[in-house]
């Protein structure tokens, strides 16, 4: 093997990202595409439900767009309730890291060592490891790996809550928009078919998002957003002719 071959092969591979950055980019699109699927799924389960009991375009708008603002403004509470709960805790570690790498710096850098030594170095190298991570980056070093947490990168609750909430809006729009400008001769079936393309999309996407086999993400995504619609609609024409 040359030396240029051997060079090549030194390093992260291309389709294996090890930076920070993109890790944080690649969240964001996984919660983008939930965000979205499940405004596509809670919105059409709503408008083929009232669908289901009558046919009023008026009725079915005013339950779908009801649906797609409170659907949307729960999300995006829910999520800065979750990310700010997760954000203050990893805080409150932080801190009390920072109070004993100031109070017991030899206590701190032997742990370090030792967690090193229990991932395989040898008790020699884990300690100059544990000594050149502290002289560069001491509370980089110990949040990394004592808590699994990146002082630089603590998720933002309102970048979450925006996002979850923009994502879910326009998950939303797909099924309100197409159930009110089809004709109601074929609202229903147009409404189920472009559902189950927009699922179909958002599977596969979380599919290639997790690195995880498509078919079965696409299969799975599409027959509950298709178990949702049944159902709400099952209902809803139960409702209507009891109405």
């Amino acid at each position: 093997m040359t030396t240029e071959s051997a060079d090549a092969r030194v390093g992260p591979h291309d389709d294996e990202p090890h930076d920070g950055a993109f890790a944080a980019r690649l969240n964001w699109l996984r919660a983008a595409v939930l965000g979205a699927n499940d405004g596509i799924v809670s919105t059409a389960g709503i408008v083929v439900g009232v669908a289901g009991a009558t046919e009023a375009r008026s009725q079915i708008m005013v339950a779908g767009v009801a649906g797609l603002v409170a659907g949307a403004m729960s999300m995006a509470a829910g999520e800065y309730v979750s990310v700010s709960t997760q954000r203050d805790s990893e805080r409150a570690l932080l801190s009390k890291e920072r109070r004993e790498l100031r109070e017991m710096p030899e206590e701190e850098l032997a742990e370090l060592a030792e967690i090193y030594a229990g991932k395989g170095l040898e008790p020699d190298l884990a300690l100059e490891v544990a000594r050149q991570l502290t002289a560069h980056d001491a509370l980089g070093a110990h949040a990394e790996a004592e808590l699994r947490i990146d002082p630089d990168g603590l998720t933002n609750p309102w970048h979450a809550a925006w996002a979850s909430m923009l994502s879910f809006v326009l998950g939303a729009l797909l099924p309100l928009l197409t159930i009110l400008v089809v004709p109601a001769g074929a609202r229903l079936a147009v409404t189920v078919g472009a559902v189950l393309v927009a699922l179909a999309l958002t599977g596969w996407a979380s599919a290639v998002l997790g690195r995880s086999p498509a078919g079965r993400a696409v299969a799975r995504n599409m027959a509950g957003g298709l178990l949702a619609m049944a159902v709400t609609y099952g209902i809803g024409s139960a409702v209507g002719v009891a109405l």
